[in-house]
């Protein structure tokens, strides 16, 4: 079963490969996304290197409003915000923790509205930095 969110942002302020790697090093996590990441050209499994170890978790850049269709009630959070990408993973708290902590990024620096698609849930930043930190301890001792 694949885990899905959408982090709602205005089409200029989705940032490039080096502005959001900065914003997630200013977090304080270890977490480098792979070079290959393109605004709006990234899709599928995109590669990261979570405390050293491979990881990574699926990207989609789509619309806002093809978004919004299936969470009508989103509209008035989502704004005037246009872009939607989207992060989809397994089970993997690894995975989990990468989207988590990029999403924190996306929503600190650069604007965006964070949903959760399975319990419907809008995330703040502290929120989506608690979950990362997290899903991070849970992986860590999974790796044992």
């Amino acid at each position: 079963m694949s885990i899905e969110q959408t982090a709602y942002l205005n089409r200029r302020a989705v940032p490039t490969y080096q502005a959001l790697q900065t914003s997630i090093d200013s977090l304080g996590f270890d977490c480098k996304l792979d070079a290959s990441y393109t605004p709006f050209q990234s899709s599928g499994f995109l590669p990261c290197l979570l405390e050293g170890r491979s990881s990574g978790f699926e990207i989609y850049f789509e619309s806002a409003a093809s978004q919004l269709q299936n969470f009508p009630h989103l509209e008035q959070h989502v704004g005037e915000r246009e872009a939607a990408v989207t992060f989809r993973w397994g089970g993997s708290m690894h995975e989990c923790a990468c989207a988590l902590i990029v999403s924190a990024a996306l929503a600190k620096d650069f604007g965006a509205v964070v949903h959760y698609h399975d319990d419907d849930i809008l995330y703040s930043v502290e929120q989506l930095q608690a979950e990362a930190s997290a899903a991070l301890k849970h992986a860590r001792r999974s790796k044992r």
